[in-house]
């Protein structure tokens, strides 16, 4: 009864984890859950509150299939002042979270045997969404710097390549891409008239001063030739809110709008009223948030067992580390039964090296895991 389709999905390694984490901690045990790809922190009490007076007003019914205007009209607004684009708002749909939003253009834009390039290691859902919208994920390996290897990339584009996912700063790594390698990217793109799909939902969570520079500002030509994808999920930690947005030329926007219609309709009424305020009210919102996760990706830089391999995350809240050449399940494994933490296996990112622990998680968490992970590497040499 069940399709072919379904049968060949894979389920999303991170909420298996999860799961199986849940189920330990409701028996007692005590395990650290490391494998969660969300802020610890609840949702600011002035998103909250504005939400409760939007439901107080009646604010609750149905509403325009690609998001409200107000809403559109702030993401235009805050697009043009914070990344110097300017998208109207029906340039603009707002989706079920960012995940809905990339759904939402691989059905849009590909058809059968178009092929779709991913980075290495990439988030563990790109490849199982293109496959639904039946297209073809090719992956192109990466350099010493964990960034896209630039003559893989240039080796695998084709004549069925219809687009390659930007993912910066990237789950599950933390890299994040420098301008001069946004230029040479964006310059390979356009010259073979390739959309880039620019998944930019960690872009506030950056670290070290550094300065997010979105693809779609590199020309005219680029920004015509990329789909921005964003979400209020991790910057204002609203993941359960479920809002996220495409920015994009109007025919892609009209398309993904279309798509919506015949399939979930808008997010909720509520959701994207509390979406507007967190986006007009900015950094106000989320920048001790982001001090915070300096702060504990700092303390594992320092703490953590120099036998550790990584690259050093400069945005999102992610730990991507290989240990003595392990496989990532086996290393996962041990760590779940051995030390009681919870971590996502490299394989499913396609990195069997490497494992990911994401400290959005409390000071006192990351204390005891630093400590059961030098105990772990002292018990195994």
């Amino acid at each position: 009864m069940i399709s072919e389709r379904v049968r060949n999905l894979k389920p999303s390694a991170t909420l298996e984890i999860n799961k199986k984490a849940k189920e330990l901690k409701a028996k007692g045990v005590d395990v650290i859950n490391l494998s969660v790809g969300e802020p610890d922190f609840d949702t600011p009490e002035p998103i909250k509150d504005f939400a409760i007076k939007v439901i107080k007003e009646g604010f609750t019914k149905y509403t325009d299939t690609a998001g409200i205007q107000e809403l559109r009209e702030a993401i235009s607004n805050k697009l043009e002042k914070e990344n110097g684009l300017s998208y109207s708002p029906s340039q603009i749909v707002v989706s079920n979270g960012a995940k809905h939003s990339l759904y939402n253009i691989f059905l849009a834009i590909l058809d059968p045997g178009d092929e779709v390039i991913i980075p290495a290691p990439y988030w563990v859902s790109y490849p199982e969404m293109v496959c639904l919208a039946g297209g073809v994920p090719v992956f192109c390996r990466w350099d010493k710097n964990f960034k896209m290897d630039m003559e893989h990339l240039k080796f695998l584009i084709n004549r069925k390549t219809k687009a390659l996912i930007l993912n910066s700063p990237s789950n599950p790594t933390g890299i994040v891409y420098e301008k001069a390698e946004i230029d040479s990217i964006a310059e390979m793109l356009i010259k073979s008239n390739i959309l880039c799909i620019s998944d930019e939902v960690y872009e506030k969570i950056i670290y070290d001063g550094k300065k997010y520079v979105s693809i779609a500002s590199h020309s005219s030509e680029m920004k015509r030739n990329t789909v921005i994808v964003n979400a209020v999920s991790k910057t204002f930690a609203m993941t359960g809110w479920r809002i996220g947005y495409i920015a994009a030329e109007k025919e892609i926007a009209d398309a993904v709008s279309k798509i919506q219609g015949q399939t979930t309709s808008a997010p909720s009424s509520i959701s994207q009223k509390a979406a507007v305020f967190a986006i007009k009210e900015g950094q106000a919102l989320y920048s001790e948030m982001v001090n915070e996760f300096q702060k504990r990706r700092d303390f594992l830089l320092k703490n953590l067992p120099e036998e550790f391999f990584y690259p050093v995350p400069m945005g999102a809240f992610y730990l991507f580390f290989s240990y003595n050449e392990m496989d990532s399940l086996t290393l996962c494994k041990q760590l779940l039964e051995e030390k009681y933490l919870a971590a996502v296996p490299g394989v499913e990112f396609g990195a069997d090296k490497f494992i990911r622990i994401s400290y959005a998680t409390s000071m006192k968490n990351l204390e005891i895991t630093v400590d059961r992970l030098n105990d772990f590497v002292r018990e195994n040499k």
